[in-house]
C-alpha cells in the first residue's frame, strides 16, 4: 500500500483505492461527494448538511469534536479524513491507532486547494480534484475592490471574533475587507472593545452561532456608524468544493 503525507506532515499508509471512507468535517464531506465518492462514503458527522439528504444515507458518527468510536469501529473504515482545527486531537490520536487518518490543516485558500489535490490523489479522483481546484483558483484571481474595515463575529455570548491566521481572515482580505482583529485565531471581545474598534462593517455569521436580525438590532444600538450585516458563514468558512459557488456572493457583500 502507498504512503501519503497529510497537511500536518503525518505519513500514513492508505490502500490504493479506499472503499470505506469516513469524513469528520462538513466541508470535506461535500468535497468527497462532489468528487464522485458518495457510494464510498460510509460515515459522516451530524453537521454534514451538504448535500441535502446525505445524512439519511450514511451512519452518523457523532459531531466534529465528539466521536462515537463504537460506530466508527462498526463501519471498518479504510480511510478517515479530518481537520486539525475542527476535530479534537485526542480523538484523532485514538482513531490513528487503528485506522489511516488523513488530516487537513487550512489557513489560506492555497491550503484549501492543496487539500483538494491531495484528497484527489489518495482517493483516485485526481482529475476531478484538479479541475475543481483550477476553477476555484481562477475565480479568486482578481484584484478586489476595497470595501472597508470589518469585524467578523462567530459567537454572541461571549462575543467571539475572527482574528488573523484563520481561513476566514484570508477570505475577508481576498474580497476587499480589512480585518480589524489582529490577534491570532478567535479572540473574545467586549462590547466596549467592539465599539472602540468602530468598524465600517460588522459581519454576523450564520454559523456556528446563528445570528439573526434581532442581533443586528442589538449591535446597532452601540455601533451607530457601522453597517451591520448578516452573512452566510458557509461562504466564508467552508474550504471544500463550496468555494466554487462563493465568488459572486462574497463580491456582492
Amino acid at each position: 500500500m502507498p504512503f501519503f503525507t497529510d497537511q500536518m506532515h503525518r505519513t500514513i499508509e492508505i490502500s490504493e483505492r479506499p472503499q470505506r471512507i469516513i469524513s469528520l468535517v462538513p466541508s470535506q464531506t461535500e468535497l468527497l461527494v462532489d468528487l464522485g465518492l458518495r457510494e464510498r462514503l460510509v460515515g459522516v458527522t451530524k453537521f454534514c448538511v451538504h448535500p441535502k439528504g446525505l445524512k439519511k444515507e450514511k451512519t452518523i458518527i457523532g459531531g466534529t469534536k465528539n466521536f462515537h468510536f463504537d460506530k466508527i469501529d462498526a463501519l471498518k473504515p479504510d480511510l478517515i479524513i479530518g481537520n486539525k482545527e475542527e476535530n479534537f486531537m485526542e480523538g484523532i490520536e485514538k482513531l490513528s491507532e487503528n485506522y489511516p487518518v488523513w488530516m487537513s490543516n487550512i489557513y489560506t485558500l492555497e491550503d484549501a486547494l492543496d487539500m483538494m489535490l491531495r484528497i484527489g490523489e489518495i482517493t483516485a479522483t485526481s482529475s476531478g480534484a484538479e479541475a475543481l481546484a483550477q476553477k476555484i483558483h481562477k475565480d479568486f484571481d482578481f484584484l478586489p475592490e476595497k470595501k472597508g474595515s470589518a469585524v467578523y463575529l462567530i459567537w454572541k455570548d461571549p462575543i467571539i471574533a475572527v482574528g488573523s491566521k484563520t481561513f476566514i481572515d484570508d477570505i475577508l482580505t481576498r474580497v476587499g475587507f480589512q480585518n480589524l482583529i489582529g490577534k491570532n485565531r478567535y479572540p473574545e471581545l467586549s462590547i466596549d472593545e467592539l465599539e472602540h474598534l468602530n468598524p465600517e462593517y460588522l459581519l454576523l455569521s450564520s454559523e456556528p452561532y446563528p445570528f439573526k436580525q434581532k442581533h443586528v438590532d442589538e449591535f446597532a444600538y452601540k455601533l451607530s456608524n457601522t453597517k451591520i450585516q448578516l452573512v452566510d458563514g458557509e461562504m466564508f468558512s467552508w474550504y471544500g468544493s463550496r468555494l466554487q459557488h462563493a465568488k459572486a456572493y462574497l463580491q456582492n457583500i
